[in-house]
């Protein structure tokens, strides 16, 4: 059984829906309802969460990484303006703001892309995030294997080499490393 609703939703209306097995996000108030991740998504995300823990925990072991906190796997944002997201990985910022739910954007939002995230959707998403404080969100996208990397006022796409980030020194996460862990079907 599905969530039926009608109009827009408040953030409290979002809260008080009962569990459904669809994934669910607000998106200033728009419902939206995603199908369970099939494996390889939830593998590619596993491995990029395992990745990105790795390298901020060697990074504030460090003494770098200062504008990063936490690293989550499919752990909800609440955003104002009734909106609620869930990205795939993500990297707080330090000391964000939380009390029942992390609040605001995280300093990092990973997308993987599946066929059921539309354009419009992921757009909005996009803005969200920036609208409310990230500061990178990385599309990533799995066949063949590629990432967006959007900033508030550009992007740029990997298709070779290897993903780094300003945000986290030393980091680098090469793709042919990342494919060689991807099993294909």
């Amino acid at each position: 059984m599905g969530i039926l609703t009608t109009g827009l939703l408040t953030f409290e209306e979002f809260e008080r829906l009962p569990e459904d097995p669809y994934q669910c996000e607000l998106l200033e108030g728009e419902l939206i309802q995603m199908p369970p991740p099939e494996l390889g998504h939830a593998k590619l995300s596993k491995i990029i969460f395992l990745l990105l823990l790795q390298a901020v925990e060697k990074a504030q072991a460090r003494g770098e990484g200062a504008e990063l906190g936490e690293v989550f796997f499919e752990t909800g944002y609440k955003l104002p303006g009734h909106s609620y997201v869930i990205p795939d990985v993500s990297i707080t910022h330090a000391a964000q703001a939380s009390d029942k739910y992390l609040n605001g954007a995280p300093a990092i939002a990973v997308e993987v892309i599946s066929e059921s995230n539309t354009a419009r959707v992921m757009g909005k998403k996009l803005a969200l995030y920036f609208r409310h404080g990230a500061r990178e969100v990385w599309y990533v996208y799995r066949d063949p294997l590629y990432f967006v990397v959007h900033f508030a006022d550009s992007s740029r796409t990997i298709r070779e080499g290897a993903i780094t980030t300003p945000l986290l020194p030393g980091f680098e996460l090469p793709l042919a490393s990342l494919e060689a862990l991807i099993e294909k079907p």
